[in-house]
């Protein structure tokens, strides 16, 4: 046992380097990396990435993004692939195709397209219970 709550948010798992794209930039062209990404401002482009990507309340992302695990709180207009878990803030308006292993949707999300869940878990809802810093 690795005594990690397999139920703690993907967020707080996050370790290593840390990429942030602040809330008054705008980054066009696509990204290959490895590390957590935070987005808070745009980004114009594909994303496949090694590692959590996280899109802010004021993120937005046009293009495809693959990752390892995914948070969406902004928005996103293109599809959507996490490796692993896939978590869908209340905030979050999304015009695209989510794919994760594990895939949770809060309650108040728009979501514009279809959710594969690839992993034996079933779709998640659920209610956000944290408020927005």
């Amino acid at each position: 046992m690795t005594g990690r709550n397999p139920l703690r948010r993907i967020l707080d798992r996050a370790s290593g380097p840390t990429t942030f794209i602040g809330e008054h930039a705008c980054f066009t062209g696509d990204i290959e990396g490895a590390g957590h990404y935070v987005v808070c401002g745009i980004v114009i482009g594909n994303g496949r990435l090694d590692g959590p990507v996280t899109i802010a309340v004021s993120g937005r992302w046009k293009g495809r993004i693959e990752a390892t695990d995914i948070v969406i709180a902004g928005e996103v207009e293109g599809d959507v692939l996490a490796h692993g878990k896939l978590e869908v803030a209340a905030a979050a308006r999304i015009s695209g195709n989510l794919t994760g292993r594990s895939v949770a949707i809060a309650e108040g999300a728009v979501i514009e397209g279809g959710v594969n869940v690839q992993g034996d878990m079933p779709l998640i809802t659920f209610t956000e219970k944290r408020q927005s810093d």
